[in-house]
């Protein structure tokens, strides 16, 4: 059977998950929000010339990082892509550092020297976004056999798209991680296309996770527009991984944003492609469930989305306000201490 993201409009909640509690459901719903609405205050700053080179949205994905993250503990580790965003909210690291990073500001999280690709705060476990396909892999890999050697208990998740798994890395670090038994859980947010090239033309499986059952990994397909289905998968893989089970894979079948990027590839698709992940949105389809479970009312969860909205305007206005690196730092950071 083929898995792939359902339009919101034929949606249907299935019974309330008894494990979940209801501060747990309502998180998720808010992580997501908390998301978007970064998101879209990040595509209108771009529009306005704030962010410098490009940026690139992960609006419509929001469910995998948000059901995803929820089966950490604080002290584990993530490794995601430069569509990152998300992971790097939900982590916790500080959103006013984030944006501020983001339009190349002395107050980001990296002193304005990252910018939207390349954020990290290894205080709160966020390792790294890369620019690099896939060059983030085996990264993960290595970190998750510090992992293992420190006997930390820890657990590492790394995000990557489709077009990185047709990299070499991808393939050495799974078989690495195999070999060696490290906690390491591999997520693959395949959203159909690889900058303009469709997963149809690339790869001659439909599914990703058949390359990581080749290597004898426990590999999951699922919808990646269903948080609770990415919470459920994510969690089996990381307990796996922290009692010393080894690597595993989940595949989140999703949708993309409308561009590969806010500066390049995919303006000239047509419309209907362009705003397919509308349909599948994973917010309201999340909210429809919290409306027939009795979790929320709709008043309350619009009380929510706007407390959020707001409170992201606030962000980028305080990001706004930061000064410009001096030329002086470019001398600065150069090197590791």
């Amino acid at each position: 059977m083929t898995i792939a993201p359902v339009p919101v409009d034929e949606a249907v909640p299935g019974p309330r998950p008894g494990a979940v509690t209801d501060e747990q459901l309502l998180a998720l719903y808010r992580e997501m929000m908390r998301v978007r609405a970064f998101e879209d205050e990040v595509i209108d700053a771009f529009a306005k010339g704030l962010i410098p080179g490009s940026t690139h949205p992960c609006i419509g994905a929001e469910a995998i990082k948000a059901g995803a993250l929820a089966a950490l503990r604080p002290d584990d580790l993530v490794f995601a892509t430069y569509r990152g965003h998300g992971e790097v909210l939900i982590k916790g690291v500080d959103p006013v550092g984030t944006m501020a990073e983001l339009m190349g500001r002395a107050t980001g999280i990296c002193k304005g020297k990252g910018g939207s690709m390349h954020l990290s705060e290894p205080s709160v476990g966020l390792m790294s976004t890369n620019a690099i396909v896939a060059g983030h892999i085996p990264m993960a890999g290595g970190a998750a056999l510090s992992c293992q050697f420190r006997g930390t208990g820890q657990v590492v998740l790394c995000f990557f798209g489709d077009g990185a798994s047709c990299e070499g890395e991808f393939f050495e670090a799974m078989n690495m991680a195999m070999l060696w038994n490290v906690p390491l859980v591999f997520i693959c947010e395949n959203n159909g296309v690889a900058i303009s090239v469709p997963t149809a033309k690339s790869q001659a499986t439909p599914d990703i996770a058949d390359r990581a059952r080749g290597f004898g990994m426990p590999a999951a397909i699922v919808d990646g527009n269903d948080v609770l289905s990415v919470r459920a998968a994510v969690s089996e893989g990381v307990a796996r991984a922290r009692e010393g089970g080894g690597p595993s894979f989940v595949e989140c079948k999703t949708v993309r944003w409308e561009r590969h990027s806010a500066f390049s590839a995919g303006g000239s698709d047509p419309l209907e492609q362009r705003l397919a992940w509308q349909r599948v949105d994973p917010i309201p389809r999340f909210r429809k469930s919290l409306l027939a479970w009795g979790i929320a009312t709709g008043e309350r969860l619009d009380a929510v989305d706007e407390e959020i909205r707001a409170v992201m305007r606030d962000v980028r206005a305080e990001a706004e306000r930061a000064p410009l690196p001096g030329p002086e730092s470019v001398y600065e950071d150069v090197y590791a201490p």
